[in-house]
């Protein structure tokens, strides 16, 4: 039997950005993630033709 995890579009995404972020400055993995989320948040509330 094979497990399936889902992961939501969000939790990628926030993957995504903290990844960058890790790899590019000398930010921690928490510190990472705790900036990924707020910078997420920040692309979801950018009015679609402001994007």
């Amino acid at each position: 039997m094979t497990d399936i995890s889902f992961i939501s579009r969000y939790d990628r995404r926030v993957s995504f950005v903290q990844d960058v972020l890790a790899k590019n400055s000398a930010l921690g993995d928490q510190a990472a993630r705790e900036l990924a989320v707020q910078v997420v948040y920040a692309i979801d509330h950018i009015p679609e033709p402001t994007r």
